[in-house]
């Protein structure tokens, strides 16, 4: 398996990564499985906000793997802080993980529930000095995960993203996409579970402080279905779904998940 081009297949998928990226058989990988029975009820944790600037968002891209929003990281627009968090994280980018029907396609699986697709908005801690700088550091990377559920009325907040499917296709292309606060895209509810962990793909690092939100936002079965439009492949290469692109559930070993709420 050549170092660029891990993927989901079978050849290339996730029970193979660690054959280059052997990290991915650490001790704090991610997405987990999340029981509420062995969930620790953590009062000391505080509240999350996120103060977003909408004229941070820049373009739209489709890498092959997911569809990607990136936004301006420059300086402090778009900040996370609170919760389990020191300091005020930088937003830098978000994406999906969906799967190839409504029944599954989220990374993290609630007591045996499994989602249609998650959110990641990924953001890093700039006293490491730069994106790269806060892969090396325990407390870098802070991403917020939000379920998507397949539910009768389509919620307006994913509108924004999925109009602009059919202008990235397929692999490689990129769209200007200005003006999006992608705070819309949080459910009312701020109840959260925390754990460290990693990426969800290679090179998996361990950096991350996952804010797992309890509640998910709803979407139609169209516009799952517009995800699943979307081609993993070149466009002068015959079309082939990007779908199912989530990593299982990895060994929680000796971590503990504590949430906001009881």
């Amino acid at each position: 398996m050549a170092q660029s081009v891990w993927g989901y297949d079978s050849d290339n998928g996730p029970e193979r990564w660690h054959e280059n990226y052997p990290l991915a058989k650490g001790d704090k990988q991610s997405p987990i499985e999340i029981n509420s029975k062995d969930v620790q009820h953590d009062s000391s944790l505080s509240a999350w906000h996120a103060s977003y600037d909408p004229g941070a968002a820049k373009t739209i891209l489709n890498n092959g793997r997911t569809c990607r929003v990136v936004f301006d990281d420059t300086f402090d627009r778009s900040v996370l802080r609170g919760g389990p968090l020191t300091g005020a994280y930088r937003l830098r980018q978000l994406h999906l993980h969906w799967g190839s029907s409504d029944l599954h396609g989220s990374e993290h699986v609630i007591d045996g529930v499994k989602y249609a697709a998650e959110l990641h908005m990924v953001h890093w801690n700039p006293k490491h000095g730069n994106f790269a700088g806060a892969l090396k550091q325990p407390d870098g990377v802070a991403v917020v995960g939000v379920f998507l559920k397949v539910g009768k009325t389509p919620k307006p907040e994913m509108k924004r993203i999925l109009e602009e499917i059919d202008n990235i296709k397929t692999k490689g292309k990129e769209a200007p996409f200005l003006h999006f606060d992608p705070s819309i895209l949080f459910p009312k509810s701020r109840d959260y579970w925390t754990y460290h962990g990693s990426f969800t793909t290679p090179p998996c690092e361990e950096c991350i402080t996952w804010i797992l939100l309890r509640e998910p936002i709803e979407v139609s079965s169209d516009q799952m279905a517009k995800l699943r439009s979307l081609s993993k492949n070149d466009e002068n290469e015959p079309l082939s779904p990007l779908v199912d692109n989530w990593r299982p559930p990895q060994p929680l070993k000796s971590r503990i998940v504590r949430a906001s709420f009881k």
